[in-house]
């Protein structure tokens, strides 16, 4: 019996030689290079268009001439709408946002998952549902709402309130803490342990990945929103900068030395945090060894 038949009858296989896998290691940095650039190019047309004093339009626009870099862009826009301003105001928004959607996300999520209660099935079933129901058709009851019966109109509080609870959030943390080892939460409450004590103690340090990914989820929506605040208030003091960006293009743009330029030179002030917050907190996006303090 030859080699080959003798490999095929022992279900025994030639292993590839090792130039088949530095061609496939090669192969996949070339697809994930050009992914990653097609994916990055309009940042970085962004960029240059916000840069650039006259427009290019053309596919060597993609590639200026240093001489025709400026940034009297970001010097009109600053002067229409005040950019400090409108980041400030944005940023008000955002963490207002942001500390209720963990506040009442955590909690939510740690009670449908961890503790028994009636109803727990069916605040789960409504949390799924409000995600099939479009935001854009519950805004106009709620400036109602806001506005007339809360009275909160103009207020930085008004324009958080209908996004303090995130069902998306509640959903990602009740799925996280349904992974929790259950013999560290018996252990603790043998121990002595409330629920409190539990949650911050014992929960949470287990679920950095799941708070990371809510904040990250969360923060893009209001940091970008500009209808809700739009209605809730027209003091210009009191816009995030979504809202001012979109005033600016609507109706100033057209009249700027570069209207384009001007546009790209808001888009990039806007998308410059969003950037950096991925940066800052994309190694965070690992799993945690949620069994390494369970034995056995």
């Amino acid at each position: 019996m030859t080699t080959t038949r003798r490999q095929r009858a022992t279900g025994i296989r030639h292993p590839r030689p090792s130039g088949w896998s530095r061609t496939q290691s090669i192969l996949r940095g070339v697809v994930l290079t050009l992914g990653a650039l097609v994916f990055l190019f309009p940042f970085y047309y962004m960029i240059v268009g916000a840069l650039q004093k006259d427009p290019d339009p053309t596919i060597a626009g993609a590639f200026p001439n240093p001489a025709n870099l400026t940034l009297d862009n970001f010097v009109n826009v600053n002067d229409r709408i005040n950019l400090a301003s409108g980041l400030v105001n944005s940023g008000i928004f955002t963490g207002g946002v942001l500390l209720c959607t963990v506040i009442f996300g955590v909690l939510v999520g740690y009670a449908l998952a961890m503790l028994k209660w009636r109803g727990a099935r069916a605040t789960f079933a409504l949390a799924l549902l409000v995600q099939v129901i479009p935001f854009q058709l519950l805004q106009i009851p709620l400036y109602v709402l806001i506005a007339r019966d809360y009275g909160l109109a103009d207020t930085h509080v008004g324009m958080i309130l209908p996004f303090a609870i995130n069902s998306t959030a509640v959903i990602i943390f009740r799925q996280y803490f349904l992974q929790l080892p259950k013999e560290l939460f018996e252990a603790a409450r043998i121990d002595g342990a409330g629920e409190l004590r539990l949650l911050w103690s014992v929960a949470l340090p287990l679920v950095r990945p799941a708070l990371v990914t809510a904040v990250l989820l969360t923060f893009i929506g209001p940091w970008n929103e500009f209808l809700w605040p739009f209605l809730i208030t027209k003091d210009a003091a009191l816009q995030p900068l979504a809202v001012s960006l979109a005033n600016y293009i609507s109706t100033v743009a057209a009249s700027a030395d570069n209207p384009f330029g001007a546009i790209l030179a808001g888009a990039v002030v806007l998308a410059a945090p969003v950037v950096v917050l991925f940066i800052v907190f994309q190694r965070y996006f690992v799993s945690n060894d949620l069994g390494s303090g369970v034995k056995g």
